[in-house]
Formats: structure tokens, sequence, C-alpha cells
């Protein structure tokens, strides 16, 4: 989980990248001017700034240089914009930005920047001590660990622990016997992927959009996913 810091002056734009960063288990902190992005910057580090070009006040590149030459670019700003020529682009590059995305900027091209530029400030912790022939040691790890479901049993969610089950009653109506399936499926995979729609999405093999409908329709506390990331 990643604090970020999206800068925009559009409404719009702001309300979509915090709604898709916050389904990915991110904490997202907004500003819709360069003034606003100032004072955020000034209460602490964001892990990523998401910065638009052309705002009212001063201007993406204008803020990106200042940043610069007061040392307070110490972490990966990726550039947005939807009329920025590629010297533009070349030059928030050379100043330090990690990278550039062209509006409308696509779900995949978001994610993947995003990625992309949170990887180069992780800092990889080593599985275990090594041992004599060179290989790492691991612990053991349980969470998955294959478990067996019987007779209407099954487990609800990878944070509850291994014994952890939830038993279906047969005796219900079609539907609310299925929705209960549904929503113990939901969970255990959004636990499974640490809260990100974009991978139940592609796990479950349902479109992101329908996938969130049916998860507010099944009362699924997406909240719960995004606590796992901590």
């Amino acid at each position: 989980m990643a604090n970020i810091l999206v800068v925009d002056d559009e409404l719009g734009i702001r309300d979509l990248l915090s709604e898709i960063l916050n389904d990915e288990g991110h904490n997202v902190e907004l500003a819709e001017n360069a003034a606003q992005a100032r004072a955020a910057r000034g209460r602490g580090r964001p892990d990523l700034v998401l910065l638009d070009i052309w705002m009212p006040d001063t201007d993406g590149v204008s803020l990106l240089k200042e940043w610069s030459a007061a040392g307070a670019l110490t972490m990966p700003v990726i550039m947005m914009s939807g009329h920025a020529t590629i010297d533009t682009a070349v030059e928030a590059t050379k100043i330090g930005a990690h990278s550039f995305l062209e509006k409308p900027i696509t779900l995949q091209k978001l994610l993947k920047a995003v990625e992309q530029a949170l990887a180069r400030n992780v800092v990889r912790k080593p599985m275990g001590p090594v041992s004599g022939h060179g290989a790492l040691e691991t612990k053991p790890d349980h969470s998955d660990a294959p478990v067996a479901i019987n007779h209407g049993v099954m487990p609800i969610a990878a944070d509850a622990g291994p014994q952890a089950r939830q038993s279906f009653e047969l005796d219900k109506p079609l539907r609310e016997a299925r929705d209960g399936f549904e929503k113990a499926y939901f969970e255990f995979h959004l636990a499974q992927e640490g809260g990100s729609m974009t991978r139940v999405a592609e796990k479950t093999g349902l479109e992101r959009t329908h996938l969130y409908r049916k998860l507010k329709q099944l009362g699924v506390d997406l909240a719960r996913g995004k606590r796992n990331l901590a």
C-alpha cells in the first residue's frame, strides 16, 4: 500500500484516479492546484505523485522544477496531460519526472506506470537467512496451503486463518444460498489478492465495473481486503 498524491484541476480526473487507486489498496490524497500540492508535499512525503501539467495557478513542469531545486523531489512523479507536446514530456523527464501519461489515461497504462514508479523505491527484504548451500531458507507459509472443502464448508478469507470455515445452509432458497456462496467466494479472492480489484477481476473472469457492482450488491466489505496490505 502506498501514499499517492494526485494533482489535477479537473474534478472528474481526480475522482476517477482516486477511485481506481483506492480500489488497488493505496491511500490517496487529492490536490486541485499547485498551492494544494505544495501543502500536501509539506505535510509529508508521498510515495508517488501524479501531476497534471496544465493547471490554472502554476503548471506542473514549473512545480516539478520548484521541487527539484528545493531538494523536495524525493519521490517518483508521473506527469499527466492531454495537450502536452513531446518536447514538454522530454523536459519533464530531464527535470526528474519518472514517466509521462497522455490523457485520456487507460486503466492498464495507469496501473503499469504506478507499479513501475513505486517499484523504483521498493527495498526488497530478504526472505530468510542464507544456508550453507547458498539457498534462501524460508519459513513455511500456510496461507496458500490447499484446504479441503467438504459438505458445504469452505474458507471465507485468507486473513481469518487456515482453519476458518463458513457453513452454507442448503435448505435456503437457491438465490439466497447462491448469494452466500458468491460473497464468501469474492471475500476469499479479495484477501488472496490483497484487496486488488484488478487482480480479482482477472482471477474471477469478470469485467472490473461488473465486479465492483457485484461486490456492492453482495455487501462485501471492500475495506477488509485493503487492510491486508498494511
